[in-house]
C-alpha cells in the first residue's frame, strides 16, 4: 500500500466502496509535475494563482485507491494575474499573513482522504476527507478523475469554516464592494508515476 499527500488547498481524496477498475500507476504522485492552481473571487474580479505540494502519497489496495494523505506548502502561495513586487508580491504577503493563511504559524495544510467511492464509470470517484487548515479540521466532498498516469479534481473550500476572516461578508458587516467571497477554488492536477 502506497500513501498519497497534498497541502491546501487546499487543495487538494480515499477508501473505496463499490469500485471501479483503474490504474493509476503503482500510486507514486510525481510532486515536482503536480500543479495546484488557486481562483479566489471579490466583487469587483478575481486573482489566481499556484500552491505547491509538500509531500503526497496515494493508498493503493490490490490496484485501487483507497486513500491519501496530501501535505500543501502554504509558504508557496504565489499569484499569477499581476505583476511585479507591487503587484504580486503584495497579493501574496498578504495571503500568506494572518489575515488570510497565517503561514508563518501554519506552514501546511493537510488533505487526509476517509472515503473513496466510485462515480459508476472507470476512474471517476467521489473522495470524502478531512481538510485541515490553519489547525482547524472539516469534512470535505469532491469529485476526481484518474486517466492513465494523471489525476484531477475541482475542489471549492469555504474559507469561513477555516477563520480565514479578511473581507468577508460572513464576518463583518458594510463590505459593499470590498467584500471577497469566502469560497476558493482548487484545480488540482496530479501526476502520478
Amino acid at each position: 500500500m502506497k500513501k498519497w499527500t497534498i497541502s491546501l488547498l487546499l487543495i487538494s481524496a480515499i477508501s473505496f466502496a463499490g469500485f471501479a477498475t483503474v490504474n493509476p500507476g503503482n500510486g507514486t504522485v510525481d510532486i515536482e509535475n503536480s500543479v495546484i492552481e488557486w481562483k479566489g473571487s471579490k466583487v469587483t474580479g478575481e486573482h489566481n494563482g499556484t500552491i505547491m505540494l509538500k509531500d503526497a502519497s496515494l493508498e493503493m489496495d490490490n490496484g485501487m485507491l483507497s486513500g491519501g494523505t496530501f501535505v500543501i506548502d502554504m509558504t508557496s502561495i504565489k499569484n499569477l494575474d499581476m505583476a511585479g513586487k507591487d503587484g504580486a508580491g503584495k497579493l501574496e504577503g498578504h495571503l500568506k499573513s494572518a489575515d488570510f493563511f497565517n503561514v508563518e504559524e501554519f506552514p501546511t495544510a493537510t488533505l487526509e482522504i476517509t472515503d473513496v467511492v466510485s462515480r459508476g464509470t472507470d476512474g471517476s470517484y467521489k473522495i470524502v476527507g478531512d481538510l485541515t487548515i490553519k489547525g482547524i479540521t472539516k469534512p470535505i466532498k469532491f469529485n476526481a478523475q484518474f486517466e492513465g498516469e494523471t489525476a484531477t479534481a475541482d475542489i471549492v473550500v469555504d474559507r469561513a469554516e477555516y477563520d480565514v476572516r479578511y473581507g468577508s461578508g460572513s464576518f463583518f458587516d458594510g463590505l459593499a464592494d470590498k467584500t471577497i467571497y469566502d469560497e476558493f477554488e482548487l484545480s488540482v492536477k496530479l501526476a502520478l508515476k
